[in-house]
């Protein structure tokens, strides 16, 4: 009888080892098979996902990314000619969590779209503004990470505090800038404005102005560079304009995008932005401020 159980027992092992082995060929054949129709999947939007892009950079195991070398501190080179600032920090975090290699290509405002478009990079962090003739082109992709608005630069020895001290002075600007009208209806400036932003901070130097109204970014940058120190940028700026990253077009809603997307809200949540504000000197904006308290886990201490 102890022999026949015995029998029993092996024949019943036997059978849930085979079970288990056909499960495993079963399980291998579906995983198989979902890999083979990723290329086939659709995003949301009905648009079919290829993901070339992102399946590219991963056989190779390197992301070549787009960022500027000229506008300091988000991106520019130092001393020894590497690129260093604020989206360098960016680009190479990108990279570390996606576990390849990082190429830094350097971009202009006037070329950067275009770099994507045909394959030079695979993604831009380069100030771009975020707008809808961009996003026709590019795929751009939220939450945005930084953003920019109107300031002034003015000599420190002014001590302007308030929008309200530049009534009824005059104030440099840029011919064609959208803020020159703002700032006068607004606040009651007297414009002056000049052809090129060389001209206007000239003047604002040989104090035919008290201020120069202009991008925040730019003002930043310009005080970051060590020929303005007698200047700053004293107000609180105002008609954010928010800056975009970008993927390819047809990447936009599928993996790429979407892992981009959550590279930029981990940034708002845990506040690698804000520190990085800091670690480059660039004068704190609300706007972090704003979307680290909205995103923010709520568990967390």
């Amino acid at each position: 009888m102890m022999f026949y159980f015995g029998q029993r027992r092996k024949i019943l092992y036997v059978n849930i080892f085979q079970e288990r082995k056909m499960l495993k060929k079963i399980a291998l054949g579906m995983a198989a098979a979902s890999v083979a129709f990723v290329p086939l999947a659709v995003s949301a939007d009905g648009h079919k996902c290829t993901n070339d892009t992102w399946n590219k950079i991963m056989s190779r195991g390197k992301i070549v990314v787009g960022v500027k070398a000229d506008y300091k501190p988000w991106g520019y080179r130092n001393s020894d000619g590497s690129l260093v600032g604020m989206e360098i920090d960016m680009a190479k975090d990108v990279a570390a969590k996606m576990g390849v290699e990082l190429e830094m290509v350097p971009v202009q405002s006037s070329n950067r779209m275009q770099f994507l478009e045909q394959g030079k990079t695979d993604l831009l962090i380069a100030t771009m503004s975020d707008r809808q003739d961009r996003r026709e082109i590019v795929g751009i992709v939220g939450p945005n990470y930084y953003t920019s608005g109107t300031n002034v630069m003015a000599p420190k020895a002014l001590g302007l505090t308030s929008w309200e001290d530049l009534r009824g002075k005059p104030v440099c600007g840029k011919q064609g800038a959208f803020y020159n009208q703002i700032v006068e209806e607004r606040y009651g400036a007297q414009v002056i404005a000049f052809t090129g932003n060389a001209e206007a901070k000239q003047a604002l130097r040989d104090k035919k102005c008290i201020a120069w109204v202009y991008d925040d970014s730019s003002i930043g940058s310009d005080l970051s560079s060590g020929q303005y120190d007698d200047f700053e940028m004293p107000l609180q700026s105002e008609d954010d304009n928010p800056w975009a990253l970008a993927v390819p077009l047809g990447e936009r809603n599928c993996v790429f995008g979407r892992f981009m997307s959550g590279m930029q809200f981990q940034w708002h949540q845990d506040g690698s932005l804000i520190e990085l504000e800091k670690k480059w000197g660039i004068k704190p904006t609300q706007f972090l401020v704003n979307y680290n308290n909205r995103m923010k886990d709520w568990l967390a201490d």
